[in-house]
């Protein structure tokens, strides 16, 4: 049986560079800590709970509207595509896609290379005629396919609204490196769309708290990789909606006065004090259309869903 093959990306994510990066958000005057380390392991497996939930529509809304257009997005991306699927996570999403549109090849990349693997394999099983490849890469900040991939346009397939974890000037990054990648290919992106505070509260903090356990995970997370001392315990989940910024924020709230140590370094949260984890931020039509343009993009075919929760893009 074919094997999925696992290229080695220009890109070395170091140990190192995750401590200098996690440190500076530590020490900084309002603490962060990036998403990306929402993912280990444990978080990969609870955001797919997440996924489950009745609350959290967008990827419920985000898997009837490429259901139900299937085929028009198929034609939009024409034949036989190199699909590259950005985030891959469990893979579940693109799979959905492959009877429609009949990828030539698949690339799923990650920065969780652990979960990846496991996915991407049991993937494979079910889909022996399409080659697959995986990436371990952290393209939060730089996007550079491996030279040994093919060299022929490519369909970037970027769902789940991920590209609102990003700040403007960043997702603006982020999608020209995407056009400049894609030789000519194309984006199929899923973008989550501004709406009532009552339906973002209850996706982002659901009655099991699961989302709660997932933002929490980011500390032992960090523990793991900077050998700090965080207990989970001494925090909480906290959703913050900003109309201002046209966002969901979240947050990790101190329940009482706590000390982190690591490596002979220490911050001391006072209770009420925040570490911000996550933006997710909500677009119009008009504003992604807008962003995708200055991206590069020019051809855009837009499908969204009765109530105007999601919309999925494909851009060219």
């Amino acid at each position: 049986m074919q094997k999925p093959v696992f290229l080695e990306s220009q890109q070395v994510i170091s140990t190192q560079n995750l401590v200098t990066e996690i440190e500076a958000g530590l020490l900084a005057e309002s603490a962060t800590i990036a998403p990306k380390f929402l993912y280990d392991g444990l978080g990969a497996h609870l955001f797919t709970a997440i996924t489950l939930l009745p609350e959290y529509y967008p990827t419920a809304v985000e898997t009837e509207i490429l259901l139900q257009y299937k085929n028009e997005i198929a034609t939009a991306l024409g034949n036989d595509p190199i699909l590259i699927d950005l985030g891959a996570g469990d893979c579940k999403k693109a799979a959905r896609l492959f009877e429609s549109i009949k990828p030539l090849s698949y690339v799923a990349i990650d920065f969780s290379v652990e979960y990846l693997k496991e996915a991407l394999e049991k993937l494979q099983s079910q889909y022996a005629d399409i080659p697959m490849y995986g990436i371990g890469m952290d393209f939060s900040h730089t996007l550079k396919l491996p030279e040994t991939l093919s060299q022929t346009p490519r369909t970037f397939f970027y769902p789940g609204s991920s590209i609102g974890n990003f700040l403007p000037t960043e997702a603006h990054a982020l999608l020209t490196q995407i056009k400049r990648e894609a030789l000519g290919g194309g984006l199929l992106i899923g973008v989550d769309l501004m709406k009532a505070d009552r339906v973002l509260r209850a996706a982002y903090d659901d009655p099991l708290k699961i989302t709660a356990a997932f933002n929490l995970n980011i500390l032992r997370s960090v523990n793991a990789i900077i050998a700090a001392n965080f207990d989970v315990s001494h925090f909480c989940h906290k959703v913050v909606i900003n109309h201002s910024k046209e966002r969901v924020e979240l947050y990790l709230e101190a329940l009482r006065d706590t000390s982190v140590s690591w490596h002979g370094k220490q911050r001391l949260f006072k209770k009420g004090e925040l570490i911000h984890t996550e933006n997710s931020h909500k677009y119009s039509i008009a504003s992604i259309q807008d962003l995708l343009n200055r991206s590069g993009f020019q051809a855009l075919k837009t499908w969204t869903d009765p109530e105007q929760y999601f919309a999925v893009i494909y851009a060219k």
